[in-house]
Formats: C-alpha cells, sequence, structure tokens
C-alpha cells in the first residue's frame, strides 16, 4: 500500500514539475497503477480500521459516569467496589480520572477591572515563624496585609490578635502611614474580627462611617474575589520571610517596612505593566482624603478598679494608681500602649506587651499603694482637749421638758462600787 509520503511526492511531481506517470514510477520504483491511483484520488491514503471491540471499560463506564455525576471525588478504589470493577486498578483510575472534568461543577471566575481609588483588599498572613514577645515567650502573631488594587501597592503591619480593635487599629496605622488616602471600599474575607453572615462585628461599622468608606465581605468560597492580597501574601512568605530572623514584633515591621520600600513595591507588576510605587500617586488622587479626627480604633472598656489596683487587657495584667480604687476606670488599648483614665485623669500607662499572662507594674503604683495601706492601718488620734461629756440639759431643751420636772426625773449618779 503506498505511504502519505509517496502519494504526496507523486502528486508534487506530477503537478509541480510536470513529470509523466512513467517518469514517476521510475523514479519512485513504484508501479504506474500505482501512480495513476495517488493521482486520481482527491485525500491521502487511508488505512483500514477494525471494528470497535467492547472492553471491559465501556462496560461500566455508564455506571462509573452516573456515580460521578452525583459524587465527582469519590476515590477510584470506591468507584472499582461499587461497579463490580476486578480488572487493573491503575487502569481504572486512569479513566476515572480522564471523566472527574466532565462530572465536576464548573465554577468559572470573571475577569476583574480595578479603577483608581475604587478598592484596597484587605487580609491577615500569619508567617510560619515563632516571635520573641517578652517573658520568654514566643507566638506566632498575625500580620495585617492591604494591597491597593489598582496600583498593586503592598502594605503590611505585625499585630497583636485578631481581635476587632486591633484590626481597626491596624488598618487605620496602614491607611495613615503607607496609603495615605481613603478607598471607596475596604474588601476583606468573613473574618470574625470584622463581622460574618454580612454582618459587621461591633465598632467596625462606626470607624468606617468616620472614615466615609464602606467594608464589604467576600463571599464565602470565592477567593478569587480579592486574589490580589491572597498573591500578595504568597509573595511576602516566599520573598521578604526567607533567611530573616526576628527578635521582637517591632522588629518584624522595621524590617517589613524597609523591604517593601526598597523592594516589593518597587517590583514590575506583570499585569500592569507598572511598579506599584510609580502607581500609588495615581491611585490616592481618586482616593478620599484622610479625617481630620482619627477614627477611634483599639479595644475600649470600663471597669471598677478592685483593691489590687490591677486591669486585664490583652491577656496580660497592668497596674493603675491606687487612689482610683473602686472607682469606674476607662481602659484604652491600642497597639502599642495600655492608657487607663477616671473622669479624663490619666492614671496609667503602659507600653502594651504581646505575650500572655504578664504582669506590668509601675512602681511609683507600688508606692502610691504602700502609702495609702500605710494610712488606712494608723488609727486616727483623739485631742487631748476633746470633751466627751454632754450637758443633759440640750436634751432637755430639745425635747421642751421643763428643768424642775427634769431634775425629778433625772436619776441621781451613783458612785461606782469598786
Amino acid at each position: 500500500m503506498i505511504t502519505v509520503d509517496d502519494w504526496s511526492t507523486i502528486r508534487y511531481l506530477s503537478r509541480s514539475e510536470g513529470l509523466s506517470g512513467r517518469r514517476i514510477a521510475s523514479r519512485l520504483r513504484v508501479s504506474r497503477n500505482t501512480v495513476a491511483r495517488a493521482l486520481a484520488s482527491d485525500g491521502p491514503p487511508g488505512y483500514k480500521t477494525r471494528p470497535p471491540v467492547e472492553s471491559a471499560w465501556s462496560r461500566v463506564e455508564p455506571r462509573v459516569r452516573a456515580l460521578l455525576a452525583e459524587y465527582p471525588e469519590m476515590p477510584a478504589t470506591v468507584v472499582a467496589e461499587r461497579v463490580g470493577w476486578s480488572g487493573s486498578v491503575s487502569w481504572l483510575r486512569e479513566n476515572v480520572s480522564g471523566l472527574r472534568p466532565e462530572c465536576r461543577k464548573v465554577d468559572p471566575a470573571d475577569r476583574l477591572a480595578h479603577l483608581p481609588g475604587e478598592e484596597v483588599q484587605c487580609d491577615l498572613w500569619t508567617p510560619p515563624v515563632d516571635i520573641p514577645v517578652g517573658g520568654g515567650q514566643a507566638a506566632r502573631l498575625p500580620v495585617l496585609v492591604m494591597v491597593a488594587s489598582f496600583a498593586r501597592f503592598v502594605a503590611g503591619v505585625m499585630i497583636p490578635s485578631k481581635r476587632t480593635g486591633d484590626l481597626l487599629a491596624g488598618m487605620w496605622l496602614l491607611l495613615d502611614r503607607d496609603v495615605q488616602a481613603v478607598p471607596k471600599r475596604l474588601l476583606w474575607d468573613n473574618e470574625t474580627g470584622i463581622g460574618r453572615r454580612g454582618r459587621l462585628a461591633s465598632g467596625v461599622a462606626g470607624w468606617s462611617g468616620t472614615l466615609g468608606t464602606r467594608i464589604k465581605q467576600a463571599k464565602p468560597y470565592d477567593p478569587e474575589t480579592k486574589g490580589i492580597v491572597e498573591r500578595a501574601n504568597e509573595y511576602l512568605e516566599t520573598s521578604f520571610l526567607p533567611g530573616r530572623v526576628f527578635v521582637s514584633p517591632e522588629d518584624f515591621n522595621r524590617q517589613i517596612v524597609d523591604w517593601l520600600a526598597g523592594h516589593g513595591n518597587r517590583r514590575l507588576v506583570r499585569s500592569t505593566g507598572l511598579r506599584p510605587v510609580d502607581a500609588i500617586d495615581e491611585d490616592r488622587s481618586a482616593m478620599m482624603t484622610l479625617p481630620p479626627i482619627p477614627p477611634l480604633s483599639g479595644d475600649r472598656f470600663q471597669v471598677r478598679l478592685g483593691r489590687d489596683y490591677y486591669v486585664r487587657a490583652g491577656a496580660n495584667d497592668y497596674s493603675v494608681d491606687p487612689s482610683v480604687i473602686d472607682r469606674l476606670v476607662d481602659v484604652q488599648v491600642g497597639l502599642d500602649e495600655i492608657t487607663v483614665t477616671c473622669q479624663g485623669r490619666l492614671v496609667a500607662s503602659h507600653r502594651r506587651r504581646w505575650g500572655r499572662r504578664l504582669t506590668v507594674t509601675d512602681p511609683a503604683h507600688v508606692a502610691a499603694a504602700a502609702r495609702l495601706r500605710a494610712e488606712f492601718q494608723r488609727p486616727k488620734p483623739v485631742p487631748a482637749d476633746d470633751d466627751l461629756a454632754c450637758d443633759l440639759a440640750v436634751y432637755d431643751a430639745a425635747f421642751g421638758v421643763a428643768a424642775d420636772l427634769a431634775a425629778e426625773w433625772r436619776p441621781t449618779q451613783e458612785p461606782a462600787v469598786a
């Protein structure tokens, strides 16, 4: 049988070089009938195919499809058991893997267009490294990462916890220090400290209202919505973190700020063709200006100060001026400082400790407690000239009793019996 190459050559020699069938047959050493058939055909020669033979897989394929349509992730070994497969498991596994894409539900991701000033995406990234937090303790702390969607400008800060107050304080710090403007919306996932199931956590709405922005939460199981900040988290973990050592949360924050300014935000973003440090100006120009008064951030609560003159904030105890014992005090927990006031008067100020079960004491508070304790335990002296005797005539006059009648009823004082 003539091959496709010979068929192609015969037609070329005939049509392009004008050779006769005899000369073509002589050059290619094939019969003239073969040349004639090649010139008479409209297409390349085909090969005879055998009729399909029913295989073991074709017999069980309909049942496998039915199973995968209802349970797309069913393991191949379980499929083999359900359909009574007795052949090669590897062959079944190969055929099942080819059917899975046809049976899985498709979740398409739309292409998102980000306009200048429109959005900043927010997320928490927990670096897999233990950070010393004092008191001989180390912890893996969250890092708040915020990325301007249009410019791809990245900002980050390590915070003590995932509580609402710390998240709000961290967002204000990054907006004020790095972004230097307020976007139209801040995109979050369903983080508990921000809100869940469509409801914002306590204090979040007031914070966003002060800035004039809106906090939007992505739908569950839709990571592509905030894929920009997700990729930024991966970028930080693979490019910033390796080979670094941190001695404290403050050291971590210093290093990440320097790295983002010198390298992270100077990279060329392939999707935009711009460097974030160059594109952020256009983003800022379309954003709102920062408010003249900072929003309320951090945790705030009121408590009555006990006799031990300590308040608990962020899993640690902080001393307070003991002069306000038994009075209500207002506690404000910031990222770096703990302040306590009583009717507007500052009665305690401490650097916030990021460890747990620590006791932070101001020596001045201990000295004040010692003075108050000594004054309480010292008995009050009685003046020497204090006459405790009372004239009974005062009571007679108060109740309108005549002096002579009172004298009759007044008992005669008898000398005490020795």
